[in-house]
């Protein structure tokens, strides 16, 4: 569920009129919705009610502060992948000892500053990042909580560039190391094994390969921990799937996930951690644009908008599929037409839409990308120098600017000359 709908014929975002946010902060731009964000988050938190649970929000899926923040006000956490992560959910409020750290390829100086930042775990993910990890730690005089991040060869079903849990994918120690490295560990200085972590892909909408991943970890756990290790907490990761068409069948209930987390886990007497982040975020934003022409080609009709792979890459990169919506709502006698939605960048690949019916539109006309929330904003580019859009999230009745547009001066004033130019 989102709170994107049409009020007296105008797409509005809450209470606030699309058209009129257009008007007064030019597009293109993406628009998130306060109350769709607090309501994702509440409803995922809920179906777990009774257990220790901890919710760290993906925050690779939509970093804006302002998203943080809303986030954060709920009593999230943060599952961060970079230095840089790590300083904006920091910045955001929310605390160390709700921040995991995760990602295959962690610098020494990102290393130095999570533990510095006192965060709650260290997600490992090979056996050198381990021994760097001990070494950086043991000179620090900290002791860095890790879990390892166990790759189970789970095939998700999902697409092959969102797919983390097979063998062939780059994440986490093979399943058959585990128990290897986890002994590794505790004969290292500076680390501390106290947790396991498993993630093994996004957009998944089976909840059988879920089934089966936990099934694995849940009788690693007990492996384990009759080994004499100490497992207070078991992170499931994120990746349970959203919808992008309105008349797909819908991705799991999150009650019916809860149903398969509590079968495995609910008897280990452990933390839970969670890293949802499309859940959350995606189809709380949409992605405003305006068409400039409409061009009649040889094989098809294309709608050609201010919106380009550079703003929205998802369609180009995950051949993803986004509904789109004009703001203002065409009547039922209103012409449609099968036709391409595509963006200004020089690249035939720059699309939003293809082969796509919607109503007829005219230069000047206002639509919208739904389900831009995630993975959107986050993945933009200066291509083409192209500025990147602005940002604005939307609360009850009002709205403001959470990133403003980008100007040119500013890509090109970061270059530099060399003198001898």
């Amino acid at each position: 569920m989102h709170h994107f709908s049409y009020k007296n014929g105008i797409l509005h975002a809450e209470d606030v009129s699309l058209e009129e946010i257009a008007k007064k902060v030019g597009t293109p731009f993406y628009c998130y919705s306060t109350a769709t964000l607090e309501r994702h988050y509440t409803v995922f938190k809920q179906v777990f009610d009774g257990i220790d649970t901890l919710i760290c929000y993906a925050m690779k899926a939509n970093s804006n502060q302002a998203v943080l923040k809303t986030l954060a006000n709920l009593g999230s956490g943060a599952d961060v992948v970079s230095e840089g992560e790590l300083r904006r959910a920091l910045l955001a409020g929310i605390p160390p000892e709700k921040i995991v750290f995760s990602g295959v390829g962690k610098t020494s100086f990102e290393l130095k500053a999570a533990l510095d930042a006192g965060i709650l775990c260290i997600n490992v993910e090979s056996e050198p990042e381990l021994h760097n990890l001990s070494r950086i730690a043991s000179e620090m005089g900290k002791e860095a909580h890790v879990s390892f991040r166990i790759n189970p060869d789970v095939d998700a079903k999902t697409h092959d560039k969102i797919a983390t849990g097979k063998s062939e994918n780059k994440f986490g120690i093979p399943l058959k190391d585990a128990e290897r490295v986890y002994a590794e560990a505790a004969r290292l200085p500076g680390v501390k094994p106290t947790g396991i972590d498993m993630h093994i892909g996004s957009q998944i909408t089976d909840l059988q390969p879920f089934d089966n991943a936990f099934s694995r970890l849940g009788a690693l756990i007990r492996s384990l921990r009759e080994q004499g290790h100490a497992i207070d907490h078991v992170d499931l990761g994120g990746g349970l799937g959203i919808p992008y068409k309105h008349d797909n069948l819908p991705p799991p209930d999150p009650q019916n996930y809860a149903k398969v987390v509590r079968h495995h886990v609910e008897s280990l007497d452990c933390r839970v951690i969670f890293e949802p982040g499309r859940l959350i975020a995606g189809n709380a934003g949409i992605l405003v644009g305006e068409v400039i022409y409409v061009k009649q080609g040889e094989a098809k009709t294309f709608i050609i908008g201010n919106v380009g792979m550079n703003d929205l890459i998802r369609p180009t990169l995950y051949e993803a599929h986004h509904d789109v919506l004009c703001i203002e709502e065409k009547k039922s006698d209103a012409e449609w037409i099968t036709a391409d939605l595509v963006g200004p960048v020089c690249e035939t690949g720059d699309y939003i839409a293809q082969d796509r019916s919607m109503p007829l539109m005219k230069s000047g006309d206002l639509f919208a990308v739904l389900s831009a929330g995630a993975y959107g904003a986050v993945q933009s580019n200066t291509y083409n120098t192209r500025p990147l859009v602005a940002e604005v999230i939307v609360k009850n009745n009002v709205y403001e600017i959470i990133r403003p547009h980008m100007s040119v001066d500013c890509i090109i004033n970061i270059d530099n000359i060399p003198k001898w130019l």
